[in-house]
Parts: C-alpha cells; sequence; structure tokens
C-alpha cells in the first residue's frame, strides 16, 4: 500500500469507488490515493498515443483534473480503472487529431512530404528496435549450451547446411537438426522473457513525475 494511501485509510485498503465516494463528500486530498493507483497505467497508455513524455503527462493530469470534476458521473458500469483510463485515452486522442499527426488513409503517396517525414522516423525506430533485438539475440545465443550454440550459429548465422553442418562438427546431420530445433526453441523463450521484462519497466512513471503530477492536479482540483 502506498504511503500516502496508508497515512489516509489508517493502513485499510480502500477500493477505488470507496475512495471515490470519500471524495464526493469531501475529502477531496484522498484524490492523491487514486491518482498514486493509477499514474504508471494512464501514463503508458497517453505515451503510447501521443509519443511524446512531456505532453503524455500533461494529459495524465488533464485526465486526473476532469475525473475529479466528474466523478458524480462514474457509474459502476466499467471498472474506475477502465472509466478513468478511457478519460486519458480520450484527451490524447483528441489532441493527436487536433495537430493532425495522424496521416488519414488515402493522403500520402510515393514522393510526399509528409509521407517521406514518417518513412524516414520509421527506419529510425525500425534501426533502434534492430540493435536492442540483437542484443537480446547475442545475450540469448551466449546463455545457449556449447553443442547447441555451435549448431545454431553455423546453419542459421553462417548459413550453412544442415549437412554441412554436420560434416563440420563430425555428427549426425539428424543430431543437428535436433539440436537446431531445441536451440531456436530456447532462444524464442528466452528472447521472449527478456522482452517481457524489458517491456515491464518500459515508459515507467518515476517517483519524482509522480509527485509532480499528483501536487498539480489536487493544486487544481482544491480550492
Amino acid at each position: 500500500m502506498d504511503v500516502a494511501e496508508t497515512e489516509a485509510t489508517g493502513g485499510t485498503a480502500l477500493s477505488d469507488e470507496q475512495v471515490a465516494a470519500r471524495v464526493l463528500h469531501g475529502e477531496t486530498a484522498l484524490f492523491e490515493i487514486i491518482m498514486r493507483r493509477y499514474n504508471q497505467r494512464l501514463y503508458r497508455a497517453a505515451r503510447a498515443i501521443v509519443r511524446d513524455e512531456a505532453e503524455a503527462e500533461d494529459i495524465v493530469q488533464e485526465a486526473y483534473v476532469r475525473a475529479f470534476a466528474h466523478l458524480e458521473q462514474f457509474a459502476g458500469e466499467a471498472a474506475f480503472g477502465t472509466w478513468l483510463t478511457r478519460i486519458a485515452v480520450h484527451e490524447a486522442l483528441a489532441r493527436v487529431r487536433r495537430s493532425g499527426r495522424f496521416v488519414p488513409l488515402g493522403r500520402g503517396e510515393i514522393g510526399d512530404g509528409n509521407m517521406a517525414g514518417l518513412q524516414s522516423a520509421a527506419d529510425v525506430e525500425r534501426a533502434a528496435a534492430n540493435r536492442e533485438l540483437r542484443r537480446y539475440l547475442e545475450t540469448a545465443i551466449d546463455a545457449l549450451p556449447d553443442a547447441f550454440r555451435v549448431v545454431f550459429m553455423l546453419p542459421r548465422v553462417e548459413e550453412m547446411s544442415t549437412a554441412e553442418t554436420a560434416a563440420v562438427l563430425g555428427i549426425p546431420e539428424e543430431t543437428v537438426k535436433t539440436r537446431l530445433h531445441r536451440a531456436q526453441g530456447a532462444l524464442r523463450k528466452s528472447i521472449e522473457r527478456a522482452a517481457g521484462e524489458a517491456a515491464r519497466s518500459a515508459f515507467a512513471f518515476g517517483a519524482a513525475r509522480c509527485d509532480r503530477v499528483v501536487r498539480a492536479v489536487l493544486a487544481r482540483v482544491q480550492h
């Protein structure tokens, strides 16, 4: 439980709905509990849409202010967190539409300036993604058992046939195929695990940013 929530509730975990009800009855400071519960989710949702950290943070603040102003409209038809996230997503999408950052389908023929810019940005992102993938792959290959590692490297990296690989290593071709299959399975699991761990820490909403958003929102809603 967050420190702010512990202090506000005496150590008893309140549901989102209970917090919202108490906020509506005048305990506006408890809105901090909601913010600290959902800062990470809202930030990641907004960041995924606008792809800009500062704007995503601003969207999070705006979403909280709107949620606070319309708290009585929460009908309980969906989970409170879903309702809150939807507000942030709608705000993010509205900003993207207003800025014209989405190129409608049908526009941007080859040679169009906008398309060239998008292609350039995509190339940069693709290169970065490839570098990250290569790092994961190199680490995963290094972690393979010796016999599996070489069996993977020769056919998959050096593009040797399984027959050539078998001849080089002095083992049956069927053994090469079996080890290659197992090596690829191990690599797939290793890379998926590494990517999953990296994804969980992606676009982190750190303590400083969390505190900043909380202070800014409370300053706007507590008059």
